[in-house]
């Protein structure tokens, strides 16, 4: 599916950027460490700005796409397309198409622009970045839950190797399932 940059320049990269899913991998938490600190040491103007590890490579021993999710959460989003070039210097590209204004969103090494994902951002209001926290800390909680989402993960990625929007759809009923019972992020 074709993409958008901050420039409007548009591509397709399906073939080069696929879905593939790596076992756990125990350097995942110090990769996203690593980068939590350029993030802070780069955006220090825009604090407070929290920063949280998301996503499957923040659940210990869950499955994922060797990608490091991070959300910036920010109450303040009149100050957010600043974030924009700093976060930039840090080699991520603004992903433009976004159709939320309440939301930024930044990849890290997509092709064409490097040989693989290795990060993404996610900006996002408080209240908004719940949802990532809760689903996370219950996959935390609760190996049963995780271990049935890595099965799903792993059937949806053999299903859409080359479909990162259609991969990522088809997770959805999971994660609404387990977000309705799912207790509030800390």
């Amino acid at each position: 599916m074709p993409s958008v940059t901050h420039d409007g320049q548009r591509w397709s990269n399906a073939e080069r950027d696929r879905v593939e899913l790596l076992p756990y991998d125990p350097s995942w938490p110090a990769l996203f460490a690593a980068e939590a600190a350029a993030l802070r040491a780069q955006l220090g103007e825009f604090a407070p700005l929290v920063i949280e590890h998301v996503g499957s490579t923040a659940v210990p021993g869950l499955a994922a796409k060797p990608i490091i999710d991070i959300v910036l959460i920010g109450p303040d989003t009149a100050a957010w397309p600043r974030l924009i070039e700093p976060i930039q210097a840090l080699g991520y590209v603004y992903w433009a198409d976004n159709p939320r204004r309440d939301r930024l969103f930044f990849v890290k090494g997509m092709p064409p622009f490097g040989t693989r994902r290795t990060h993404h951002v996610h900006v996002r209001l408080p209240d908004d970045a719940q949802a990532m926290l809760r689903f996370r800390d219950h996959l935390r909680a609760h190996a049963d839950v995780a271990a049935r989402y890595a099965a799903l993960k792993y059937e949806l990625a053999a299903q859409n190797p080359t479909n990162r929007d259609a991969y990522t759809a088809a997770k959805t009923d999971f994660v609404s399932e387990v977000l309705r019972y799912a207790a509030p992020a800390r």
